[in-house]
């Protein structure tokens, strides 16, 4: 199959665990256009420390391919299926594709980060918050996190630092407040 195909759009592909390299690999055998953006990683080890090479975004790999040839793609050994929303896949903007082709072209140092936007609920994962919750309302070199006491409607904003907060699946309410940087008493 040629990745030159028309009607060929980028999909995100979920993987077993693991199994990304070797999708990418089939993938690339059966003739058609994978993606597995990487980066390097210290890995320690009881005796030594090595560099190895790990996928940027675990569990996906992306591939170009026309829809009629989705059935070769899902048969794939290691491939879960194609990621989408509601009951059909969809195509990845080819502007988000080329932005990781020129990021991985680059010498800057880069990393995997979570998906953050504003108005996203998020829990701190380090520091001494953590175990808080609350919503993102700012987005930029620290994130905003706002921690609500809805019983007496206030709140308090306090700056995070994206690698110490992660999303909260969707539907998820705020448990726990604080005031002024400290967690609130339960007594």
């Amino acid at each position: 199959m040629s990745a030159g195909n028309k009607g060929a759009h980028w999909y995100a592909l979920r993987t077993k665990s693991r199994h990304e390299k070797q999708v990418r690999d089939r993938l690339a055998s059966q003739g058609i256009e994978p993606l597995l953006p990487t980066i390097a990683k210290l890995s320690q080890w009881k005796d030594r420390r090595t560099e190895i090479v790990v996928p940027l975004f675990s569990g996906y790999c992306f591939v170009r391919f026309a829809w009629s040839a989705r059935l070769v793609v899902q048969k794939i050994a290691g491939v879960v299926g194609i990621v989408g929303g509601g009951d059909r896949p969809e195509p990845i903007p080819d502007e988000e594709i080329e932005a990781l082709k020129t990021l991985m072209a680059s010498t800057l140092q880069y990393d995997a980060s979570p998906y953050l936007r504003e108005g996203m609920m998020v829990e701190v994962t380090k520091g001494p918050l953590k175990g808080v919750k609350g919503m993102l309302v700012r987005k930029g070199k620290h994130h905003k996190l706002v921690i609500t006491v809805h019983l007496i409607q206030q709140a308090v904003a306090v700056e995070m630092y994206d690698c110490d907060v992660v999303p909260l699946s969707a539907g998820t309410t705020v448990g726990e407040t604080a005031v002024c940087g400290k967690r609130a008493s339960s007594a």
